[in-house]
């Protein structure tokens, strides 16, 4: 009994031994998360979205019009005599806002004109004016299909930015197929496709298009050799688009993330640095009245932290830049302190972060001028553009403005 009673308290122990450990972890990893801010930016660049994912901005369209068929007798039938019915069924997917691929289907039939005898097609029926009496031509009608896929360029977007209320988009687009007359004499080909694809915008899920297409095959498509360049189609199809869910592009997002900890850190060693020269300013004074030296006295190093791509002061600088104004007032008038401007390096272009440290060194060089009554003649503006990591590893400190006395 006594073994099981010490097993007993041994268990206990234990279990309350994890659930102490198990309490102090959700402890730690709370005060962790709390530590963290997140600063979330929305990039307003209409040329800039986040990635497509594969499954998103998928559509299916179906479409129907007329076409016409330019074969070795177009001279001798009239235009509309060669038109036929065109139906289009296809389905792709945007890759981004001004490219994208679809897969197509287009068929139904053709109509055109033959040679009698030569068995391509043929209705039996003469060409009017072209027949009778032995003459050559005959009524010509066939099917087909024609598989192909097209990589779409929407223009619209490419030149004008990405909007998803627009209206009207034009995408041009070039494509390669495979086309089969089903019927004898039966002939495939390879196909190369060009045309206009417009869209025009119902609502988020539904588009009416009007595609216009010209396709382009061998001479013998038609069962009949001419010795012609090619053959080919012209089609102008009207019909819907439905886009399916995802659809569109969210805009361009950046997530800055700070440690609050550090920033505690970076500010109790600056507190640190302060006490160190008010210990070291002491004893200076003590030295001067024993050695008669003269000492310029200065005013400690000041840091001031911006936004990322924003040069705006928020309260709290102002009112950090006026107590360093006072102590610059109020310290040797003969020293010369530098206004120094900086950018993170790691974000934005080279001549960004030029422009960027410039006006955060002219807007705390202004503040201690005009709010705060420095004499220009104690300041002196420098700016270093895009810089590393300054503190701590920490992009955000390296924004800043550094307002210190030049040592001579």
């Amino acid at each position: 009994m006594k073994i099981i009673d010490v097993m007993k308290k041994i268990i206990l122990a234990f279990l309350g031994c994890v659930a102490i450990t198990s309490a102090y972890a959700q402890e730690t990893k709370v005060e962790r998360e709390s530590s963290t801010e997140e600063e979330i930016i929305t990039d307003n660049d209409k040329y800039k979205v986040e990635t497509n994912h594969f499954f998103d901005n998928w559509f299916i369209s179906l479409g129907a019009g007329p076409q016409v068929f330019f074969g070795d007798h177009d001279k001798q039938v009239k235009f509309f005599h060669r038109l036929s019915p065109a139906l289009d069924i296809a389905v792709g997917k945007w890759f981004t806002p001004g490219v994208g691929v679809r897969m197509m289907y287009s068929g139904l039939s053709i109509k055109g004109a033959t040679q009698k005898g030569a068995l391509s097609h043929s209705t039996g029926v003469d060409v009017p004016g072209k027949g009778g009496n032995g003459y050559w031509l005959e009524k010509q009608k066939f099917s087909y299909y024609h598989a192909h896929v097209d990589v779409l360029f929407n223009f619209s977007n490419l030149f004008y930015g990405y909007n998803e209320n627009r209206i009207w988009n034009c995408s041009p687009y070039i494509g390669l197929g495979w086309t089969r007359v089903w019927e004898a004499p039966q002939t495939h080909e390879v196909s190369a496709s060009i045309g206009v694809l417009n869209s025009f915008r119902l609502n988020k899920a539904w588009d009416f298009n009007m595609d216009i297409r010209g396709a382009f095959v061998n001479d013998r498509f038609d069962g009949e050799e001419g010795n012609r360049w090619g053959e080919g189609l012209w089609s102008m199809t009207f019909g819907f688009t439905y886009k399916f869910k995802p659809r569109g592009w969210s805009k361009s997002k950046t997530i800055i993330r700070t440690n609050q900890h550090e920033v505690s850190a970076l500010r109790s060693e600056l507190e640190n640095v302060n006490l160190e020269k008010a210990r070291l300013e002491e004893q200076l004074a003590n030295r001067e009245r024993d050695s008669l030296l003269v000492v310029k006295q200065i005013a400690v190093a000041n840091l001031v932290v911006f936004k990322i791509d924003t040069w705006d002061l928020t309260d709290e600088a102002r009112v950090n830049l006026g107590m360093l104004a006072e102590t610059i007032k109020q310290s040797d008038a003969d020293v010369v302190y530098t206004v120094t401007g900086y950018a993170d390096a790691g974000t934005g272009s080279k001549k960004r972060n030029e422009k960027l440290s410039k006006n955060r060194a002219q807007v705390v060089y202004d503040c201690l001028t005009k709010e705060f009554g420095v004499p220009e003649s104690q300041l002196r503006i420098e700016y270093k553009g895009g810089v590393g990591n300054m503190f701590y590893n920490d992009p955000r400190l390296s924004r800043a403005v550094i307002t210190k006395a030049v040592v001579e």
